[in-house]
């Protein structure tokens, strides 16, 4: 067995109830919905990220299987980015929404790749350096960093839905939708730059938990069916993880260096 850190542990966990969760509705869990329709073998794809997320999250609690399953995952959703998030922003590039779908994957993605670049073998080095260790990390906070900055816009292009949001006890609703939103923006800006990485990372996962905390968990405690809101909460707590997956791997990094780490 291998001694995981609670994000890994937390991480690994939603996978397995994520592959259940597909396996029985036969479909893609969040945050991989919406997936289009005519998406060919669609339900075929449903099932197979059912598997890869079964089998990953069991595979990283084990040594042998730990580099294998945070390399299949991330080939998968990889491959799922690319291919079913993408086409949007190519015919869209400037609809806010579809940059905030993106973002989606892409800051699941990036927790995937932070475990790849620390848990590939001997076998991943060689045949696929770029992809491992401090390559595979910078890669992994810059996806992170520009879904932080999509996240940011569609909060702002979308004020009056945002806001609604909120809760009611909250005060000023519209002013920490701004609020939020810049945060993002710049959260995901000092990433790029090497500017208070850290800490930037740090705060911009604690906001998605926070919002998981506030915003969708009391509405699953109301009593809530509908399947939306069901498939946000999932996909908040997933963004959270992995957001804070992307946090660790700056340990041991001071919390207010400036310039990107070249060692972790």
């Amino acid at each position: 067995m291998r001694i995981l850190s609670l994000a890994q542990l937390l991480f690994a966990v939603t996978l397995i109830a994520l592959g259940v969760l597909g396996l029985i509705q036969g479909d893609f869990a969040p945050p991989w919905q919406p997936v289009p329709r005519w998406v060919p073998a669609r339900e075929l794809w449903g099932y197979l990220w059912a598997l890869v997320s079964l089998a990953s999250g069991i595979g990283l609690f084990l040594v042998r299987l730990s580099a294998p399953a945070a390399r299949a995952l991330l080939v998968y959703l990889l491959f799922i980015v690319l291919v079913f998030k993408m086409p949007f922003l190519v015919r869209a590039p400037l609809m806010a929404g579809y940059w905030e779908n993106w973002g989606e994957g892409a800051v699941t993605l990036a927790g995937v790749w932070v475990l790849y670049a620390r848990l590939g073998g001997d076998w991943d080095r060689k045949q696929l350096g770029f992809a491992t260790g401090e390559n595979g990390l910078r890669i992994a906070r810059a996806l992170y960093a520009l879904a932080m900055i999509a996240f940011g816009a569609a909060h702002l292009a979308y004020l009056k839905y945002t806001a609604s949001l909120v809760p009611a006890w909250v005060p000023g609703p519209e002013v920490w939708v701004y609020f939020t939103g810049y945060a993002y923006i710049a959260a995901g800006a000092a990433i790029l730059l090497g500017l208070y990485a850290r800490l930037a990372a740090t705060l911009s996962a604690l906001q998605m938990g926070v919002f998981t905390v506030l915003v969708w968990a009391p509405v699953l405690l109301a009593g809530s069916r509908k399947p939306s809101d069901w498939r946000e909460t999932i996909t908040s707590w997933i963004l959270t993880i992995a957001g804070w997956l992307v946090a660790e791997s700056y340990r041991g990094l001071p919390w207010l260096a400036i310039g990107n780490p070249q060692k972790q």
